[in-house]
């Protein structure tokens, strides 16, 4: 099994920092860029887990909804954990990429996602 640990940590400390910002900040660009980080996540998730089921074609995409500034840290965090179990999950040949990959650039992109936001 994937040891997600690094994905889920990357996720936890920018899901808190957002729950901590003020919200001049998260109005400034944060909550946008966490939001978009959290949709992006989720598509990931839902492809993994789709494909898990029926290898031949995916559901369509549900989108996270934009409920607000003060819950996207939330919505980062859920997302980032429903990934981090669709990758534990996910065995190495019923992907044409490895998971080990797919976990690393999770990572790279939720470390991005925090730099935009709280610069």
């Amino acid at each position: 099994m994937l040891d997600t640990s690094p994905l889920t940590a990357a996720v936890e400390r920018f899901a808190d920092r957002l729950r901590s910002a003020p919200q001049s900040r998260l109005r400034r660009g944060a909550a946008a860029e966490a939001l978009e980080l959290a949709r992006e996540l989720a598509v990931r998730a839902q492809r993994l887990e789709d494909a898990a089921r029926d290898p031949r074609g995916a559901a369509p995409a549900r989108v996270v909804p934009d409920a607000g500034v003060f819950v996207v840290g939330d919505q980062v965090a859920v997302t980032g954990q429903d990934l981090a179990e669709a990758l534990r999950a996910l065995r190495a040949d019923e992907s044409g990429t490895a998971p080990s990959a797919m976990l690393d650039e999770a990572v790279r992109l939720v470390g991005q996602a925090e730099l935009r936001a709280m610069r």
